[in-house]
């Protein structure tokens, strides 16, 4: 296992053993899935629900076999990591605005040069997508449904992705998903204030850390649905908001979120419990989500010095 060098003097004493856990985890899940992307897991059984080309999550996926990579320093860890960002591949030229979601979180913590020109040929492409009469890259027609519409999760990944090609498109796309707004969904909250966050740091852009107070939570682990108080947590939004609060500056608030996710909703096994990916299909309400785990993962090597918070 490698040390980081970098290592805050401050570290929470259980960041780095959460953080070991959680990728233990992501090696038991590699032997379970082969060569399917993971998508969320029952949290009784352990078992996957896996998917063959990686669905809007596959990036994540990626993600953490190149987190698991940098703590490890295993040339296995690495081979591992590369090849599964190389099966994103194909979505570099898919119709859809979750490739911020995929192609930036897939390759941004790599250290592969076949990454490096994957990210840049998958910001040319949503470039090219984008609307000027709309002022965004559209959701898309990827997954179904109307193409020209946006959704709040149309925003993260998206932002930096752009951003490293036309600046005014990045900001552009981000002001147009602000105005949508997410009434009682956790978790689009959580990808607006992580969209704002990214912002922040590669555009000017100062007014938006109002927004960026707006968007941030008063619960450290919020409901799935404001409107259902009776209804489950989603650990998955709050540990995206603890990394868009790591970038912010606002390490105090994100510690006390990643302690609590740590504390009560980490399973032994180094699984994130109580994510609930959608409410209101009934699909996996309380269940370990392969994202909630990307996001916890970071957040934890960023407290403990692996990553730097603004590295993806």
């Amino acid at each position: 296992m490698s040390t980081p060098l970098n290592a805050p003097l401050n570290t929470p004493h259980w960041a780095e053993p959460a953080l070991a856990r959680v990728l233990d985890r992501v090696a038991v899940t590699r032997t379970e899935v082969g060569d399917r992307f993971p998508l969320y897991a029952d949290q009784e059984t352990g078992r996957w629900t896996a998917t063959r080309r990686g669905s809007w999550t596959g990036g994540f996926w990626a993600g953490l076999l190149w987190l698991r990579a940098r703590h490890t320093d295993d040339v296995r860890d690495r081979e591992a990591a590369r090849a599964t960002t190389k099966r994103l591949a194909d979505w570099a030229g898919a119709d859809t605005a979750t490739r911020g979601l995929i192609l930036w979180y897939g390759t941004a913590l790599a250290d592969d040069p076949g990454a490096v020109a994957l990210q840049e040929r998958a910001a040319r492409a949503c470039l090219n997508a984008y609307d000027h009469e709309l002022g965004l890259v559209p959701w898309g027609s990827a997954f179904g449904g109307p193409r020209c519409v946006a959704r709040v999760d149309g925003a993260p990944g998206m932002v930096p992705l752009l951003a490293s090609v036309n600046a005014k498109a990045a900001e552009s796309h981000l002001r147009a998903h602000l105005g949508l707004g997410s009434p009682g969904w956790s978790r689009g909250r959580a990808w607006l204030l992580l969209a704002v966050a990214d912002a922040l740091r590669c555009l000017d852009v100062p007014d938006l850390r109002g927004v960026a107070r707006e968007l941030t939570p008063s619960r450290r682990v919020p409901l799935a649905a404001e409107e259902r108080p009776d209804g489950p947590l989603d650990t998955s939004a709050a540990a995206i908001t603890a990394v868009a609060l790591l970038k912010l500056g606002q390490r105090e608030h994100a510690v006390a979120v990643l302690e609590e996710l740590v504390r009560v909703h980490l399973a032994a096994n180094g699984a994130l419990r109580h994510g609930c990916y959608d409410l209101g299909s009934g699909t996996a309400t309380q269940h370990e989500l392969v994202w909630g785990s990307f996001f916890l993962a970071f957040g934890l090597a960023v407290l403990t010095g692996l990553v730097d918070a603004h590295s993806a």
